[in-house]
């Protein structure tokens, strides 16, 4: 696929791309103080929030190993914007905390198909360019959330509660049409895929080494940013729309990190220092979070923590694959997706208890925690490496 195909499908891939995340970020900002308000405790809050992880852990890999042995893509996509509707809509109908429990796991299953959706777009290109791929379409995922949180507060204040459900159910069923026109390749014949051999992928080292590493970097995310970060802003006298100031601070650093990874800064520092400096910048801008108690020193400081996870994610998602096979990689990208997911339940978890045990500031003091640990390891891989490298 060459010339005006190959653009015409790249942008109807970042047309449903771009629909599925805004669709589950529209209402992620107001999400816990929602849950606030309809009676939640911290708690409480942790597990809604940690259920978007836990069945992403759950459905991930099993996604990515049967996409590889029917060797299809697109179908796995058009049920994930379906799901992420359906999602949407039960937020949308529904007061009772039970089903709002239920809604945001609907939202974790329909995330779990992105394991495909990145193995299909990355297959357009050349090994060499994965990295390439990868940071441009973490562009789209970082612009959809961009948008969707900025305009969340403001959806809130103008028409209620329920809006950002209503809009990211409605963009969902649209990104499902869209999804209908996406250009799946057809897979060259040969042998099938075996059980056995994408049972040797899960135990790729590299792979198990970089899930770590992003399990951390997802906690730290989910706990603070897309957990209760927002919680933290309200309580120190911000409103919703102060709320959509603190997004934009967050997320346009965080979309340059993503952006100018593959082409700036991954060739001028390399990987694994690429990963020491971001973690380190993490750990000390998660810091400060709680030590601050107005608007503006709160906007700078989540400025510094977004550019430095955007830099973390897309690398750490290039790096999972590009040493397998392509027709082994939906499996890879499944572990890596599965495992990370990890950290995106067991991080606001365990947040949500300390929290409510010790108050609101230790959830960001295990984050940073967490980033110092993160680039303990990081370190202390990259020189074995090294050292392997020299006999």
């Amino acid at each position: 696929m060459v010339g005006s195909a190959f653009t015409r499908n790249k942008v109807i891939f970042y047309s449903v791309s771009f629909f599925l995340w805004f669709s589950h970020f529209v209402y992620l900002p107001i999400l816990s103080p929602y849950i606030e308000f309809l009676g939640g405790k911290y708690v409480y809050i942790g597990l809604v929030l940690s259920s978007y992880g836990f069945m992403q852990f759950v459905c991930r890999l099993p996604i990515g190993i049967v996409s590889d042995l029917l060797k299809r893509r697109k179908p796995f996509i058009i049920f994930g914007m379906g799901t992420s509707a359906a999602s949407c809509f039960l937020f949308a109908l529904t007061e009772h905390l039970g089903l709002v429990l239920l809604a945001r796991a609907l939202a974790g299953v329909a995330a779990a198909t992105w394991v495909v959706f990145t193995v299909l777009f990355s297959s357009c290109f050349t090994d060499s360019r994965v990295h390439e791929a990868m940071s441009s379409i973490s562009f789209i995922v970082v612009l959809a959330q961009l948008l969707g949180m900025i305009v969340s507060g403001f959806l809130v204040d103008s028409l209620g509660w329920h809006a950002p459900f209503w809009i990211g159910g409605l963009l969902s069923l649209l990104g499902a049409t869209l999804a209908l026109l996406i250009y799946e390749p057809n897979v060259k014949a040969g042998a099938p895929v075996q059980l056995g051999d994408l049972s040797s992928v899960i135990r790729e080292p590299l792979l198990l080494k970089v899930s770590f590493l992003s399990i951390i970097a997802h906690s730290i995310i989910f706990t603070t940013m897309f957990g209760f970060l927002p919680t933290y802003a309200t309580r120190i006298g911000l409103n919703t729309q102060g709320l959509s100031f603190i997004v934009f601070a967050f997320m346009i650093p965080h979309a340059i990190g993503t952006l100018f990874l593959g082409n700036v800064i991954v060739p001028r520092l390399g990987k694994w220092n690429a990963l020491n400096v971001a973690f380190l910048g993490t750990v000390v801008f998660t810091l400060l979070t709680p030590m601050i108690d107005t608007k503006v020193p709160l906007m700078v400081v989540q400025g510094f923590n977004g550019f430095f996870l955007g830099i973390l994610f897309p690398l750490l998602l290039g790096m999972s694959i590009e040493s397998i096979a392509r027709e082994k990689r939906a499996t890879a990208m499944g572990v890596y997706q599965a495992l990370y997911a990890v950290g995106m339940f067991t991080g606001p978890f365990l947040a949500g208890i300390l929290s409510a045990s010790l108050g609101l500031a230790v959830g960001f003091y295990f984050c940073a925690g967490l980033a110092l640990l993160a680039s303990i390891l990081v370190f202390v891989w990259k020189r074995r490496r090294a050292v392997y490298r020299t006999f």
